[in-house]
């Protein structure tokens, strides 16, 4: 195929679709980015924009007339239109179908149930009332709740517990997935690509630390700190839900490891995913690279660690909202093995994805030593 130009149509211009054309750049490949707001992250590096709502089948309709190949960076766009263009021959990776399961939560848990995929034990509730009675008959115990369409970023999740809240403290009234509360020992995360051959690669695996008060990814390290056997478990959970999918391209699997030992899967993402940034510098095929050579009909990469890594979120601050600089960059550069990546962003906002850090180390002792002094410096201010 090189050194053709393959028109390439990205759904979204958020940082995934830059991270994703910035993977592309040794390649002769071309970008066209649908997005509503014409100052995205990606638009310095898009081809060309297309301005208009991800949600209109005319916009799409207009993207895909320009394209060979088309992808999305989020799941909350038009799957309808997206299914009757691939009805009519377009070649959309991954297929609209899986969108069609992810965006709608109850859909997700109901597909791991159909496919003996373990999960946490859940019910569906249609509105505010429906939640209410539900939780009125159960008091004693703590659930997690979740919209059913439209959460992203910990956006449309509420922990509920009845030592602390009543049900009109929950802050939407709409579908719902409510979860069992799952004590756990670890969240972890696998990235794994599938080609057009039935193949999957799988990166080796991610542990998880959250902010507790926004869902939010804080910083992640991989491996993870569990042990061989656990690994090789959730290798084999990740890719059978992969399977079970019969897609093409990159899937991130979020799960929770128990306390009594036992991996339940929580969300699956068919997109390349915040868990999987680290993979740009630590190892040999990054998980835009991997997504783009799905893309192109490319063979899998490499998904080998070159060393131990961590990912750290820049996350706007929660004292202000407006135009914002990175203090002490000088000082984070001068730590051996740290990437900074920002995300082109105007104005920050409370826990707004603004950037990452990437961090290598030859060992996990030295890597930890490395987050704890990047962590002391990371600090945004106004402009």
């Amino acid at each position: 195929m090189l050194p053709g130009q393959k028109k390439i149509g990205i759904i979204g211009g958020g940082q995934l679709c830059k991270m994703l054309i910035e993977a592309s750049r040794p390649w002769n490949t071309h970008y066209i980015v649908l997005e509503d707001d014409e100052n995205c992250p990606a638009w310095r590096l898009a081809d060309k924009l297309i301005k208009g709502s991800l949600m209109s089948a005319s916009a799409i309709q207009e993207l895909v007339k320009e394209i060979d190949i088309l992808t999305y960076e989020i799941e909350h766009i038009n799957t309808e239109a997206l299914l009757e263009l691939e009805k009519a021959g377009a070649t959309i990776i991954p297929s609209p179908r899986i969108i069609q399961i992810i965006q709608d939560k109850g859909r997700q848990k109901a597909f791991y149930l159909e496919n003996n995929l373990p999960t946490s034990h859940f019910i569906l509730t249609e509105n505010l009332q429906d939640l209410t009675d539900f939780l009125l008959a159960h008091p004693q115990k703590k659930y997690v709740i979740k919209s059913r369409r439209g959460g992203y970023d910990g956006k449309g999740v509420f922990v509920f517990d009845p030592a602390k809240h009543t049900p009109v403290q929950i802050p939407f009234d709409e579908p719902c997935v409510v979860e069992d509360f799952i004590p756990f020992a670890k969240e972890l995360s696998m990235i794994s690509a599938r080609d057009q051959k039935g193949n999957i690669a799988t990166y080796l695996i991610i542990e998880m630390d959250f902010y507790p008060d926004a869902n939010l990814v804080e910083y992640l390290f991989s491996p993870a700190d569990i042990d061989a056997e656990m690994a090789v478990r959730a290798k084999e959970l990740a890719e059978a839900a992969v399977q079970a999918f019969d897609g093409i391209g990159i899937f991130a699997v979020e799960m929770f490891l128990t306390l009594e030992g036992n991996l339940l899967i929580n969300e699956i993402a068919p997109r390349p995913h915040n868990s999987g940034h680290h993979t740009i510098e630590a190892c040999y095929t990054s998980q835009f690279e991997q997504l783009n050579r799905r893309l192109m009909g490319f063979p899998l990469g490499s998904v080998e660690l070159l060393k131990p890594a961590a990912m750290i979120n820049l996350l706007g601050d929660q004292r202000f909202q407006g135009r914002y600089k990175l203090e002490n960059e000088d000082k984070l550069l001068a730590i051996e093995g740290l990437y900074i990546h920002l995300y082109n962003k105007s104005l920050s906002k409370p826990h707004r994805k603004l950037g990452h850090i990437t961090l290598l180390a030859d060992d996990v002792v030295q890597l930890k030593e490395k987050v704890r002094l990047a962590k002391e410096l990371i600090l945004f201010l106004p402009q």
